[in-house]
């Protein structure tokens, strides 16, 4: 390691003690270092100079700078030939205790100083060496600035033991403004720390507020639905009866039912499915929705959708195709729901195609997961609308949909039907080209409760 030797102070008295402090300080400072890494510097050499000349017979304390290094730094080395530091591992671990002192000094110095590194034999000496980089603000030390250090050096001349005095009494009042100054900011600190506690306490205590009125406003929601829709049920089902009854009174007489009765039951249909739709949404809240896994075989699964939903049909110019899914495994999950959710697909997909095709199959993914899906080439959704339609009782704006218009409840009752199965309800569409709806599920889903 290239170092430039600065200076060397002599130590066999204690005055020599008080001189090879003064030249750390002194050197410390034409380097750059501020008042207080110079207090340091000093206070370091200071305690393993005494060292050396206490315990080591004397010694040399020479100044160095190392000015090849990133970033440049000042190296103390600190020899003395005295018997060595016996039990230097205990010393440095800060477990040695001695009565005159030995130890507390080299644990100081080394907190002191950025690097500090003690080489001692017993009976032959001890080495110690000492590293402090220059901070940042000082200038970069050059060939021409060593030459001016060096002189400055040189030239002045010892002080006595008065004036150093007088100088460790400033660098005391110094440390002990910055201390002050210290303590003052750490209770600013304390302060705002306080005041921002209280503002987090506050904060907590409001998101637990709204929390608890978010609980209390879903349950009365989940409540709501409850309560309706069974209040509903029976007046609805007995509209539709009444109105089957009329109709098959006029049908018995030979005259055809008049259209006002049709509508009414249209519209008690239409309300029925409502309250179906709402029922299965506060028991999915209210987490009493069961399920109840049992083996589904895809083919038996599309033979009864199909003879279910051709009577839908709008005309003969949209052809419904269920896929053959004869090489699929049978699958463990809920019969009813999986069923629930693609009638609620195929009928939006009727809905919204007045011509072409409407395609429903299914595909293993790998061996845990299969996917059922619907196909259609209707009006499609615009981008922007593709996690809009999941929303409870959100419709959107066409001509087709005008016709006959939907509760707004079946594709989210499909997606949390989804997700209570272990899996996920998306969607892919373009307007004018069409929409495919991709339900994804576990091969197997053990039976639960939400």
């Amino acid at each position: 390691m290239p170092l430039v030797d600065l200076s060397t102070v002599t130590v066999r008295q204690d005055q020599d003690v008080v001189a090879a402090r003064q030249r750390a300080s002194q050197v410390a400072g034409l380097l750059g270092f501020e008042a207080q890494d110079q207090t340091r510097i000093a206070t370091a050499v200071s305690e393993i100079a005494r060292n050396a000349q206490r315990y080591g017979g004397g010694g040399q304390v020479t100044y160095l700078l190392d000015r090849e290094a990133q970033p440049q730094a000042m190296v103390i080395r600190v020899v003395d030939h005295g018997p060595g530091i016996p039990h230097l591992d205990a010393v440095l671990a800060g477990q040695y205790v001695s009565t005159t002192g030995l130890g507390s000094g080299i644990l100081g110095a080394r907190r002191l100083m950025d690097t500090f590194f003690v080489d001692t034999t017993r009976g032959r000496g001890t080495s110690v060496l000492m590293r402090k980089n220059l901070p940042v603000s000082a200038a970069t030390v050059t060939s021409d600035r060593l030459a001016l250090v060096t002189r400055a050096i040189a030239e002045r001349a010892p002080e006595g033991l008065v004036e150093e005095f007088q100088r460790q009494n400033q660098e005391l009042l110094r440390a002990l403004g910055d201390l002050q100054s210290r303590q003052q900011e750490l209770v600013r600190l304390n302060r705002e720390l306080e005041e921002t506690n209280r503002g987090v306490v506050a904060l907590y205590a409001e998101l637990d507020d709204r929390a608890d009125h978010m609980r209390a406003a879903a349950e009365l929601k989940s409540r709501f639905h409850s309560n309706m829709t069974h209040e509903f049920r029976t007046p609805v089902i007995s509209i539709i009866g009444l109105c089957d009854l009329i109709i098959q009174r006029r049908s018995q007489q030979g005259a055809a039912p008049e259209s006002e009765i049709m509508y009414i039951r249209q519209a008690a249909e239409h309300l029925s499915s409502l309250v179906d739709d709402l029922l299965d949404l506060a028991r999915m809240e209210a987490g009493k929705s069961e399920v109840r896994a049992g083996p589904v075989d895809a083919g038996e699964l599309f033979g009864t959708l199909r003879g279910m939903l051709k009577p839908l049909l709008p005309g003969k110019d949209v052809t419904l195709v269920f896929e053959d899914v004869g090489g699929l495994p049978v699958v463990t999950t809920d019969a009813g729901k999986v069923s629930q959710i693609l009638r609620n697909l195929i009928s939006n997909a009727l809905k919204f195609t007045d011509a072409g095709e409407i395609r429903v199959g299914a595909r293993l993914v790998d061996p845990a997961t299969i996917e059922f899906f619907v196909s259609d080439s209707g009006v499609g959704i615009p981008a922007a609308d593709h996690e809009r339609i999941f929303e409870e009782f959100l419709q959107l704006e066409h001509r087709l949909a005008r016709r006959q218009r939907g509760t707004g409840l079946g594709l989210p009752l499909s997606r949390r039907l989804a997700e209570l199965l272990g899996g996920t309800l998306t969607v892919r569409s373009q307007p004018g080209i069409g929409s495919t709806f991709t339900l994804r599920l576990p091969v197997t889903r053990a039976p639960s409760t939400t």
